[in-house]
This record gives structure tokens, sequence and C-alpha cells, in this order.
């Protein structure tokens, strides 16, 4: 899954890409709103984390001026403020869920969990297809109980594909959605991956649409 952190404090900033990064995800970052705003119109994020104390537009504008273009990626709001008003302000931007200054990384973590299950219709923490299951929260991935060791990348993928589980992904969405902005979109790796993750949770798991692109399902469902 691919994040967008919006912050301008440079250590809080750094810290929170290197704690998602850690946790799996493909994370780019800004430190200004006009920059924040940019990227999150121009690039397919899955959520945003969104300081609204932000220099040269407030993380307020940021976010009524994206939901006003039709972005809809969940937005979880970071604000040090104490006034109630302030977060009433933020959710009747768009904001999805806020997290106040200071927090623990591990709720933060948490929020983005439940604010991407949410978006992709999943209830728990626990993603499954057929005997493939991932645990979001340990970055755990078993069949049929027994646990698969995969690269970074190989998770990345199966993590995307398991969100979006019955959907037809193009090749093109898994590259914008699993390499941030400075990668190559040219690479070719994506069939790598697959042909590796086929090979690791069995061939009939993630299915080929000729034309389109890729899809996971339970093998009784494959066609």
């Amino acid at each position: 899954m691919r994040l967008l952190v919006v912050e301008d404090d440079p250590d809080l900033n750094r810290q929170l890409v290197t704690a998602l990064e850690e946790a799996g995800y493909v994370v780019d970052s800004a430190k200004d709103g006009e920059e924040g705003h940019f990227l999150g119109d121009t690039e397919p994020y899955d959520a945003v984390i969104l300081d609204l104390g932000l220099p040269e537009m407030d993380g307020v504008t940021v976010l009524e001026k994206w939901r006003r273009d039709g972005r809809i990626m969940p937005v979880l709001i970071l604000t040090a403020r104490d006034r109630w008003s302030d977060k009433v302000a933020g959710f009747d931007a768009g904001a999805d869920d806020y997290v106040a200054k200071p927090f623990y990384m591990e709720e933060v973590l948490a929020r983005l969990r439940a604010l991407l299950r949410r978006a992709s219709g999943h209830a728990t923490s626990e993603l499954e297809c057929g005997p493939v299951r991932v645990d979001t929260r340990s970055s755990r991935v078993t069949v049929n109980g027994r646990a698969i060791k995969l690269t970074s990348l190989e998770y990345r993928l199966l993590a995307y594909l398991m969100h979006h589980q019955g959907r037809v992904i193009s090749r093109t969405e898994l590259v914008e959605h699993l390499y941030d902005q400075d990668f190559d979109r040219d690479s070719n790796t994506i069939e790598v991956f697959v042909g590796r993750l086929r090979r690791k949770l069995g061939k009939d798991v993630i299915e080929t649409v000729r034309g389109l692109g890729y899809r996971l399902v339970a093998p009784e469902d494959a066609v």
C-alpha cells in the first residue's frame, strides 16, 4: 500500500516515514501544504497522514481541495491543537480519523490499518483468500496454516491484491501502488513477483486476466 505523509516538522516527518516503511508501506512525503496538495492530487495514494498546521497551505484547506476535486483516499489528520473546533473542522473538510500530538507511533499504525481495511471493505486485520491468510498487524503470511516467507516487495504486492481481492487490477495500478514517486515506472518486474508468489502460495491464487491484469481469487472461484 502506498501512503503520503504531509508534515512540516522534519524530525516527525522522518520518524513517520521510517516507521511506515518498516511496517511494509511505500511512503512519499511532503513538508508543506502546497507540495502535499500537489502530490495528493496527482498520485494514487491508498491513505494520507496530514498535519493541520502546515506552511504555505493549511491542512484543512488541502483536504477541502482534495475532496472538492473528487479525491477519496482515507485521510488521517495530525493536530497539536487542543480546541475541539479544530478537530471538527478537519472532519467537516473530509478527514476520516485524527491523532493528537504527541502520539504513540503504534496508535498511528493501528488507525491507518483500520482506515485501509474499511476503505477496501474488510472488517478485521486478518485478510483471507482461500488457503492464504495475511495478518496486517504482523505482516505474517500463511498458506493452510503454514508460514510463508516473502520479500518486502512480494508482501506489498500480495497485500495490495488481498485488500482488493476479486477485482481485476492492472499492471499499471500495481506499479503505482508498489513504488514511490521516484521509481522507474516502466519496470517489468511485476510479472516476476507474480510468478514468485504463485510458486509460494499456489498457482491458482493469482489469476491472469488476459489484456487487463491480475485478480486474486480463492482457488474454487477461479475461472
